[in-house]
């Protein structure tokens, strides 16, 4: 196709002249095609803003502070995932850089391996764990809204249930992935807008909630105090490996698909400092401020509470509520929609480009998201971490 018949879309996309036709349809669409130069404009702050959001999410918090609850101490934990996080940086970089190379997302860079067909078997692959991912962050952030919602009017916990499950919480969880599909639906450059806001606002958030737990414990010297229940010895690596590999898999998946954000990089310079300095330092900073705030409730509380929906649920100020609320919502609409409905929207949109596009894609991810049942997969730590991460 002549470069004449791409023109760029407000949306961020490249869509096709009025008349024009690729060459053969049955491979590409205007989703799929590389993004002009002109169009190409994250910088190092969007990729690391892009990151601070994926990164300060309640599943994250759930990741560090799960290794509390599981024994490790704080510095036990905060190692664990920072040394991962190291580790998947590499491959994250490296297949990050067809992105401003070439302006194509994974499903098509993958075609230079497996060929125009067989392209489908890694895309279709990163697709399924992406919509179970979409469905796990969608329950997690529908529960916080219930949960923080029942704390503030009353008697949402006691309606009639459906499914096992009151019918308010299935209202939240519905609501919420509408919400998201309805973002994802502007296209990538309202993704880029949103996480620009979204990453500052979540940091203060995750802050306030550990300013408040060493408030009620006292201090800091109580949440720095807790001891580990494996010690160093021959208890603490066999808990240490299966949660190191738990941690790494966190992200393994974006490193396929990172071409899908790095395609809009403004050059290979913006996406490595990007990614560097949002990756793992970000990572770290959340798993210690979770970690800290988790170990703050086994000394205020006598128990680790490692959700932090039902941390902040523990005070009765209805500011705090709300605020809790829409730091919630925030976090987790921003990881959501960027890790978990970019990805399968463009790999099924590669499986059938004239049928599919990334709109259509969206939807689907939003769909199968709900079928694997995503509360049945973070009931405890141990489901969470050794059962799903483990896989």
């Amino acid at each position: 196709m002549a470069p004449k018949d791409r023109i760029p879309a407000p949306s961020g996309r490249v869509e096709l002249a009025p008349g024009a036709v690729p060459a053969d349809n049955r491979f590409v669409n205007e989703d799929l095609l590389p993004v002009p130069l002109e169009r190409r404009r994250w910088t190092t702050y969007n990729f690391a803003a892009l990151w601070v959001g994926m990164a300060h999410n309640i599943p994250s918090w759930l990741l560090a502070s799960g290794l509390v609850a599981l024994g490790m101490d704080w510095k036990q934990a905060v190692f664990t995932i920072a040394l991962a996080n190291l580790i998947v940086l590499g491959p994250m970089l490296l297949t990050g850089h067809a992105g401003p190379k070439y302006g194509i997302p994974f499903p098509v860079l993958a075609r230079a391996s497996f060929g125009l067909r067989g392209a489908n078997l890694p895309a279709l692959i990163r697709a399924a764990v992406a919509c179970a991912w979409f469905g796990i962050q969608t329950w997690i952030g529908g529960v916080g809204i219930f949960t923080l919602l029942g704390k503030v009017f009353g008697g949402w916990a006691e309606a009639s249930a459906i499914g096992g499950q009151p019918w308010t919480l299935w209202l939240c969880f519905v609501l919420f992935w509408a919400l998201e599909l309805a973002i994802i639906h502007r296209g990538m450059d309202a993704l880029r807008r949103f996480e620009n806001w979204a990453a500052p606002f979540v940091i203060v958030g995750a802050v306030v909630l550990l300013v408040w737990v060493a408030v009620k414990a006292g201090g800091f010297g109580p949440l720095l105090d807790q001891p580990s229940k494996l010690g160093w010895g021959k208890e603490f690596w066999p808990v240490f490996f299966p949660s190191l590999m738990g941690m790494i898999a966190f992200w393994a998946t974006l490193s396929l698909n990172i071409p899908d954000f790095t395609r809009f990089g403004a050059g290979q310079r913006a996406q490595i400092r990007g990614q560097v300095l949002g990756l793992p330092t970000t990572m770290t900073l959340f798993a210690l401020l979770s970690v800290l705030a988790t170990s703050g409730s086994q000394a205020v509380y006598g128990e680790a509470i490692w959700d932090p929906v039902q941390l902040v649920a523990r005070t009765d100020n209805v500011f705090g509520l709300l605020y809790a609320l829409v730091t919630v919502l925030v976090a987790t609409v921003s990881v959501n929609i960027a890790a978990n409905v970019v990805s399968p929207a463009y790999d099924l949109a590669n499986l059938v480009p004239r049928l599919v596009d990334f709109r259509t894609g969206a939807l689907i991810t939003g769909v199968v998201g709900v079928l694997i049942m995503p509360w049945k997969l973070t009931e405890t730590p141990e489901l969470y971490i050794f059962t799903w991460l483990g896989l």
